[in-house]
Protein backbone atom coordinates (compact mmCIF):
# COMPACT_ATOMS: atom_id res chain seq x y z
CA UNK A 1 0.00 0.00 0.00
CA UNK A 2 1.14 3.52 -0.72
CA UNK A 3 -0.55 6.81 0.19
CA UNK A 4 -0.29 10.00 -1.88
CA UNK A 5 -1.12 13.42 -0.44
CA UNK A 6 -1.43 16.62 -2.45
CA UNK A 7 -0.55 19.85 -0.62
CA UNK A 8 -0.70 23.50 -1.74
CA UNK A 9 1.70 26.42 -1.73
CA UNK A 10 0.80 29.59 0.14
CA UNK A 11 1.00 33.32 -0.32
CA UNK A 12 1.00 35.73 2.61
CA UNK A 13 -1.49 38.45 1.71
CA UNK A 14 -0.51 40.17 4.94
CA UNK A 15 2.68 39.51 6.87
CA UNK A 16 2.96 41.86 9.84
CA UNK A 17 6.13 41.18 11.84
CA UNK A 18 6.78 42.25 15.42
CA UNK A 19 10.07 42.79 17.20
CA UNK A 20 12.21 39.73 18.00
CA UNK A 21 11.10 37.78 21.07
CA UNK A 22 13.47 36.43 23.73
CA UNK A 23 13.28 33.01 22.04
CA UNK A 24 14.45 34.49 18.74
CA UNK A 25 11.09 34.21 16.99
CA UNK A 26 8.85 37.14 16.05
CA UNK A 27 5.17 37.58 16.80
CA UNK A 28 3.22 37.73 13.56
CA UNK A 29 -0.13 38.67 12.11
CA UNK A 30 0.18 36.39 9.12
CA UNK A 31 -2.80 36.08 6.77
CA UNK A 32 -2.23 32.92 4.76
CA UNK A 33 -3.95 32.11 1.49
CA UNK A 34 -3.42 28.67 -0.05
CA UNK A 35 -2.86 28.75 -3.82
CA UNK A 36 -3.21 26.10 -6.49
CA UNK A 37 0.43 25.11 -6.93
CA UNK A 38 0.94 21.67 -5.41
CA UNK A 39 3.55 19.19 -4.27
CA UNK A 40 2.58 15.53 -4.02
CA UNK A 41 4.09 13.32 -1.33
CA UNK A 42 3.82 9.53 -1.55
CA UNK A 43 4.73 7.22 1.32
CA UNK A 44 5.31 3.48 1.03
CA UNK A 45 6.43 0.91 3.64
CA UNK A 46 10.19 0.32 3.51
CA UNK A 47 13.03 -1.29 5.47
CA UNK A 48 14.04 2.11 6.83
CA UNK A 49 13.38 5.81 6.42
CA UNK A 50 14.49 7.20 3.08
CA UNK A 51 13.54 10.12 0.84
CA UNK A 52 13.48 10.60 -2.92
CA UNK A 53 12.55 13.74 -4.83
CA UNK A 54 11.68 14.67 -8.41
CA UNK A 55 10.55 17.80 -10.19
CA UNK A 56 11.86 21.36 -10.62
CA UNK A 57 14.88 22.14 -8.41
CA UNK A 58 14.79 18.67 -6.84
CA UNK A 59 18.57 18.86 -6.48
CA UNK A 60 18.10 21.60 -3.86
CA UNK A 61 15.88 19.47 -1.62
CA UNK A 62 17.69 17.81 1.32
CA UNK A 63 17.32 14.05 1.41
CA UNK A 64 18.37 13.47 5.01
CA UNK A 65 16.71 13.84 8.40
CA UNK A 66 16.74 17.64 8.09
CA UNK A 67 13.91 17.41 5.54
CA UNK A 68 10.60 18.37 7.15
CA UNK A 69 8.92 15.35 5.56
CA UNK A 70 11.39 13.05 7.33
CA UNK A 71 10.98 14.97 10.57
CA UNK A 72 7.20 14.62 10.31
CA UNK A 73 7.43 10.86 9.86
CA UNK A 74 9.83 10.55 12.80
CA UNK A 75 7.65 12.72 15.06
CA UNK A 76 4.48 10.74 14.32
CA UNK A 77 6.25 7.39 14.70
CA UNK A 78 7.75 8.36 18.06
CA UNK A 79 4.33 9.30 19.41
CA UNK A 80 2.97 5.86 18.53
CA UNK A 81 5.98 3.76 19.50
CA UNK A 82 6.78 2.53 16.01
CA UNK A 83 9.79 2.79 13.71
CA UNK A 84 9.50 5.32 10.87
CA UNK A 85 10.22 2.68 8.23
CA UNK A 86 8.85 4.44 5.17
CA UNK A 87 9.96 5.59 1.74
CA UNK A 88 8.88 9.21 1.21
CA UNK A 89 8.79 10.44 -2.38
CA UNK A 90 8.30 14.17 -2.94
CA UNK A 91 7.11 15.30 -6.38
CA UNK A 92 7.99 19.01 -6.36
CA UNK A 93 6.04 21.73 -8.12
CA UNK A 94 6.11 24.44 -5.42
CA UNK A 95 9.23 26.62 -5.84
CA UNK A 96 12.08 25.48 -3.59
CA UNK A 97 13.26 28.07 -1.00
CA UNK A 98 10.89 30.52 -2.65
CA UNK A 99 8.84 31.90 0.22
CA UNK A 100 5.80 29.75 -0.63
CA UNK A 101 6.21 27.17 2.17
CA UNK A 102 7.24 24.30 -0.07
CA UNK A 103 9.23 22.56 2.65
CA UNK A 104 6.47 23.12 5.19
CA UNK A 105 3.95 21.74 2.72
CA UNK A 106 5.98 18.56 2.32
CA UNK A 107 6.14 18.16 6.10
CA UNK A 108 2.37 18.47 6.43
CA UNK A 109 1.78 16.10 3.51
CA UNK A 110 4.15 13.46 4.87
CA UNK A 111 2.51 13.68 8.27
CA UNK A 112 -0.97 13.14 6.85
CA UNK A 113 0.25 10.38 4.53
CA UNK A 114 2.04 8.48 7.31
CA UNK A 115 -1.00 8.84 9.56
CA UNK A 116 -3.10 7.18 6.85
CA UNK A 117 -0.49 4.52 6.04
CA UNK A 118 0.05 3.54 9.68
CA UNK A 119 -3.62 3.96 10.70
CA UNK A 120 -2.55 5.83 13.84
CA UNK A 121 -6.00 7.36 14.35
CA UNK A 122 -4.42 10.71 15.31
CA UNK A 123 -6.91 13.52 15.77
CA UNK A 124 -6.74 16.71 13.74
CA UNK A 125 -5.58 18.57 16.85
CA UNK A 126 -2.83 16.02 17.43
CA UNK A 127 -1.60 16.40 13.86
CA UNK A 128 -1.69 20.19 14.15
CA UNK A 129 0.34 20.00 17.37
CA UNK A 130 3.05 18.03 15.54
CA UNK A 131 2.89 20.53 12.67
CA UNK A 132 3.48 23.42 15.09
CA UNK A 133 6.57 21.67 16.46
CA UNK A 134 7.95 21.20 12.95
CA UNK A 135 7.71 24.84 11.85
CA UNK A 136 5.67 28.01 11.80
CA UNK A 137 4.05 27.45 8.38
CA UNK A 138 3.41 23.71 8.66
CA UNK A 139 0.01 23.91 10.41
CA UNK A 140 -1.42 26.08 7.63
CA UNK A 141 -0.14 23.69 4.97
CA UNK A 142 -2.24 20.98 6.63
CA UNK A 143 -5.35 23.18 6.86
CA UNK A 144 -5.23 25.24 3.64
CA UNK A 145 -7.93 27.68 2.57
CA UNK A 146 -7.31 30.98 4.34
CA UNK A 147 -6.32 31.67 7.92
CA UNK A 148 -4.84 34.24 10.24
CA UNK A 149 -1.69 32.93 11.89
CA UNK A 150 -0.65 34.50 15.20
CA UNK A 151 2.11 33.75 17.69
CA UNK A 152 4.98 32.82 15.35
CA UNK A 153 2.31 31.94 12.78
CA UNK A 154 1.35 28.51 14.09
CA UNK A 155 -1.88 29.51 15.90
CA UNK A 156 -4.55 29.57 13.22
CA UNK A 157 -7.95 31.23 12.99
CA UNK A 158 -9.95 30.46 9.83
CA UNK A 159 -10.66 33.40 7.52
CA UNK A 160 -13.72 33.57 5.27
CA UNK A 161 -13.08 34.00 1.54
CA UNK A 162 -15.98 35.08 -0.68
CA UNK A 163 -14.52 34.53 -4.14
CA UNK A 164 -11.67 33.30 -6.30
CA UNK A 165 -8.46 35.31 -6.58
CA UNK A 166 -6.09 35.03 -9.53
CA UNK A 167 -2.31 35.16 -9.12
CA UNK A 168 0.93 35.09 -11.06
CA UNK A 169 4.10 33.94 -9.28
CA UNK A 170 7.50 34.88 -10.67
CA UNK A 171 10.15 32.33 -9.73
CA UNK A 172 13.61 33.81 -9.17
CA UNK A 173 16.98 32.21 -9.69
CA UNK A 174 18.19 30.68 -6.43
CA UNK A 175 16.55 30.97 -3.05
CA UNK A 176 16.59 33.16 0.02
CA UNK A 177 17.24 31.90 3.52
CA UNK A 178 14.28 32.61 5.78
CA UNK A 179 16.52 33.15 8.85
CA UNK A 180 18.67 35.53 6.80
CA UNK A 181 15.63 37.58 5.77
CA UNK A 182 14.41 37.81 9.37
CA UNK A 183 17.94 38.78 10.40
CA UNK A 184 17.95 41.56 7.81
CA UNK A 185 14.51 42.68 9.04
CA UNK A 186 15.97 42.97 12.54
CA UNK A 187 18.92 44.95 11.23
CA UNK A 188 16.73 47.35 9.23
CA UNK A 189 14.37 47.93 12.17
CA UNK A 190 16.95 47.96 14.96
CA UNK A 191 16.55 51.69 15.68
CA UNK A 192 12.78 51.85 15.21
CA UNK A 193 9.75 51.16 17.36
CA UNK A 194 8.31 48.01 15.78
CA UNK A 195 4.53 47.95 16.39
CA UNK A 196 2.65 44.91 17.62
CA UNK A 197 1.42 42.99 14.57
CA UNK A 198 -2.32 43.14 13.91
CA UNK A 199 -4.48 41.80 11.11
CA UNK A 200 -5.81 44.47 8.76
CA UNK A 201 -9.63 44.81 8.95
CA UNK A 202 -9.67 46.13 5.37
CA UNK A 203 -7.76 43.09 4.11
CA UNK A 204 -9.97 40.61 5.96
CA UNK A 205 -13.05 42.36 4.58
CA UNK A 206 -11.65 42.21 1.04
CA UNK A 207 -11.13 38.46 1.40
CA UNK A 208 -14.60 37.99 2.84
CA UNK A 209 -16.25 39.87 -0.05
CA UNK A 210 -14.01 38.46 -2.76
CA UNK A 211 -13.03 41.96 -3.89
CA UNK A 212 -9.71 41.70 -5.75
CA UNK A 213 -9.31 45.47 -6.11
CA UNK A 214 -9.77 46.03 -2.39
CA UNK A 215 -7.41 43.14 -1.60
CA UNK A 216 -4.79 44.65 -3.89
CA UNK A 217 -4.95 47.90 -1.94
CA UNK A 218 -4.48 46.08 1.37
CA UNK A 219 -1.61 43.65 0.56
CA UNK A 220 1.40 44.13 2.83
CA UNK A 221 4.59 42.24 3.69
CA UNK A 222 6.86 43.61 6.41
CA UNK A 223 9.65 41.29 5.22
CA UNK A 224 9.67 42.79 1.73
CA UNK A 225 12.24 45.55 2.47
CA UNK A 226 14.56 42.93 3.95
CA UNK A 227 14.15 40.61 0.96
CA UNK A 228 14.81 43.50 -1.43
CA UNK A 229 17.87 44.51 0.58
CA UNK A 230 19.31 41.02 0.19
CA UNK A 231 18.13 40.60 -3.41
CA UNK A 232 17.79 44.09 -5.04
CA UNK A 233 16.98 42.55 -8.44
CA UNK A 234 13.53 41.59 -7.15
CA UNK A 235 12.53 45.25 -7.52
CA UNK A 236 12.84 44.86 -11.30
CA UNK A 237 10.55 41.83 -11.23
CA UNK A 238 7.96 43.68 -9.15
CA UNK A 239 8.11 46.64 -11.55
CA UNK A 240 7.74 44.40 -14.62
CA UNK A 241 4.62 42.69 -13.31
CA UNK A 242 3.06 45.97 -12.22
CA UNK A 243 3.73 47.54 -15.63
CA UNK A 244 2.06 44.53 -17.27
CA UNK A 245 -1.21 45.25 -15.48
CA UNK A 246 -1.10 43.46 -12.13
CA UNK A 247 -3.42 44.96 -9.54
CA UNK A 248 -0.69 44.63 -6.90
CA UNK A 249 2.73 43.08 -6.46
CA UNK A 250 4.66 41.90 -3.42
CA UNK A 251 7.38 39.53 -2.33
CA UNK A 252 5.85 36.21 -1.25
CA UNK A 253 6.77 35.61 2.40
CA UNK A 254 10.54 35.76 2.80
CA UNK A 255 11.01 35.52 -0.98
CA UNK A 256 12.50 35.43 -3.47
CA UNK A 257 9.30 34.42 -5.32
CA UNK A 258 7.24 37.50 -6.16
CA UNK A 259 3.43 37.44 -6.25
CA UNK A 260 1.12 39.43 -8.52
CA UNK A 261 -2.61 39.74 -7.86
CA UNK A 262 -4.53 40.12 -11.12
CA UNK A 263 -8.14 40.65 -12.10
CA UNK A 264 -8.90 37.43 -13.98
CA UNK A 265 -7.51 34.45 -15.86
CA UNK A 266 -6.78 36.43 -19.03
CA UNK A 267 -4.91 39.08 -17.06
CA UNK A 268 -2.90 36.33 -15.39
CA UNK A 269 -1.83 34.98 -18.77
CA UNK A 270 -0.75 38.43 -19.99
CA UNK A 271 1.20 39.27 -16.84
CA UNK A 272 2.93 35.87 -16.87
CA UNK A 273 3.97 36.35 -20.51
CA UNK A 274 5.24 39.87 -19.79
CA UNK A 275 7.28 38.66 -16.83
CA UNK A 276 8.91 35.94 -18.88
CA UNK A 277 9.67 38.39 -21.69
CA UNK A 278 11.16 40.89 -19.23
CA UNK A 279 13.99 38.54 -18.32
CA UNK A 280 13.60 39.40 -14.63
CA UNK A 281 12.62 35.87 -13.56
CA UNK A 282 13.28 32.33 -14.69
CA UNK A 283 9.66 31.19 -14.68
CA UNK A 284 6.16 32.56 -14.17
CA UNK A 285 3.29 30.44 -12.86
CA UNK A 286 -0.42 31.20 -12.71
CA UNK A 287 -2.67 29.92 -9.93
CA UNK A 288 -5.93 30.62 -8.16
CA UNK A 289 -6.85 30.78 -4.50
CA UNK A 290 -8.07 29.67 -2.07
CA UNK A 291 -7.00 26.03 -2.37
CA UNK A 292 -7.67 23.06 -0.07
CA UNK A 293 -5.04 21.95 2.42
CA UNK A 294 -3.23 18.62 2.50
CA UNK A 295 -5.52 15.97 0.99
CA UNK A 296 -5.16 12.23 0.42
CA UNK A 297 -5.52 11.78 -3.34
CA UNK A 298 -4.32 8.22 -3.88
CA UNK A 299 -4.08 4.80 -2.25
CA UNK A 300 -2.44 2.08 -4.31
CA UNK A 301 -0.13 -0.91 -4.32
CA UNK A 302 3.42 0.01 -5.43
CA UNK A 303 4.76 -1.44 -8.69
CA UNK A 304 7.55 -3.98 -8.08
CA UNK A 305 10.95 -2.35 -8.56
CA UNK A 306 9.44 1.07 -9.31
CA UNK A 307 11.64 2.97 -6.88
CA UNK A 308 14.81 1.33 -8.24
CA UNK A 309 13.90 2.14 -11.83
CA UNK A 310 12.56 5.63 -11.31
CA UNK A 311 15.79 7.59 -11.65
CA UNK A 312 14.78 9.86 -8.76
CA UNK A 313 17.33 11.35 -6.42
CA UNK A 314 17.47 9.15 -3.37
CA UNK A 315 19.23 8.98 -0.04
CA UNK A 316 18.71 7.36 3.29
CA UNK A 317 17.37 9.61 6.04
CA UNK A 318 19.14 8.26 9.14
CA UNK A 319 17.06 7.49 12.23
CA UNK A 320 17.53 8.71 14.85
CA UNK A 321 20.35 10.16 12.76
CA UNK A 322 22.15 13.45 13.00
CA UNK A 323 20.94 16.23 15.25
CA UNK A 324 18.06 18.28 13.85
CA UNK A 325 17.89 22.04 14.28
CA UNK A 326 14.82 23.54 15.98
CA UNK A 327 11.99 24.54 13.62
CA UNK A 328 12.52 27.91 11.95
CA UNK A 329 10.10 30.76 11.46
CA UNK A 330 9.01 30.47 7.83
Amino acid sequence: MSITVRVPAKVNVQLAVGAPRPDGFHDLANVFLAVGLYDEVTVTPADGLRITCSGPDAAQVPLDASNLAARAAIALAERHGIAPDVHIHIAKDIPVAGGMAGGSADGAAALLACDALWSTGATRDALLAICAELGSDVPFSLVGGAALGTGRGERLTPVDVGGTFHWVFAVADGGLSTPAVYGEFDRLTADTDVPEPEASPALLDALRTGDATALAAALTNDLQPAALSLRPSLADTLAAGTAAGALAALVSGSGPTTAFLVADEESARKVAEALLTSGTCRNARTAVSPAPGATVVGRRLPLPGAARASGHRTAAAPYPGKSIDPPGQE
